[in-house]
């Protein structure tokens, strides 16, 4: 089966070139002007990934985000965002909400082409990992379900944070610097920046904190992070 893509894209000159370009490489796409229509779109089809850019009208993709993430049944599809703001404040904030990568315009076919199949490569769970879970105490997390629970209490993580954690989880005790990080996590794509890291560390951190769990993800000064109960 072919991977199917939502492009959400308000101006229709970019829309029907990103769904061109999909298409010529063998993915299934569909594509909305909007967000209300792209969040109508998702109660009927779940796509495997999603390109979203950052300026539409009405709902923007700042709150597209937001929203996807806050559903139980949506909130693992990941995001692209396409957008012309250039500034690191922006795609921090991008980030932030949860999109898994973001791409300025204008871009090329093959660098788009390229950060999709990076950021579906890094949001799946390796074959061999289905079946395995992971405990420590009472923190759960559970690679065959994607679920992440404390005392049979889910905790909501994005995509990337719940990648994040499985590697945590698998090597407890080891300081990890951000380009360790991103070449474990993240796999082997040259677009991601090293300050990436920290924004879903903060991310994680946060998802843990209401269970009392975010201690678990420590700062190693002059290192990186580490995973301890210690």
């Amino acid at each position: 089966m072919a991977t199917s893509v939502l492009v959400v894209e308000d101006d229709a000159a970019i829309r029907d070139m990103l769904s061109f370009t999909l298409k010529q490489s063998a993915y299934d796409c569909d594509s909305v002007g909007d967000g209300e229509a792209g969040l109508d779109f998702l109660k009927h089809q779940q796509p495997d990934l999603i390109l979203l850019d950052w300026m539409l009208p009405g709902i923007d993709g700042i709150e597209f985000i937001r929203r996807l993430r806050a559903n139980e049944f949506l909130a693992n599809i990941p995001v692209i965002m396409l957008t012309a703001k250039g500034e690191s404040e922006d795609m921090v904030k991008g980030l932030g909400v949860g999109a898994d990568d973001y791409i300025n315009k204008p871009f090329s076919p093959p660098e788009l082409m390229a950060r999709i199949k990076a950021v579906l490569r890094r949001c799946q769970p390796a074959d061999s990992d289905e079946a395995q879970k992971l405990q420590l105490r009472d923190l759960v997390l559970d690679t065959k379900s994607h679920r992440v629970t404390v005392k049979d209490e889910r905790i909501e993580l994005g995509p990337t944070e719940f990648r994040l954690l499985h590697f945590f989880m698998k090597n407890p005790e080891r300081a990890y610097g951000r380009s360790q990080l991103l070449d474990y996590v993240w796999g082997d794509t040259v677009y991601i920046e090293e300050r990436t890291v920290d924004v879903h560390i903060r991310r994680l951190r946060k998802a843990l904190e209401p269970s009392g769990h975010e201690h678990l993800v420590q700062t190693v000064r002059g290192v990186g992070y580490r995973f301890s109960d210690d």
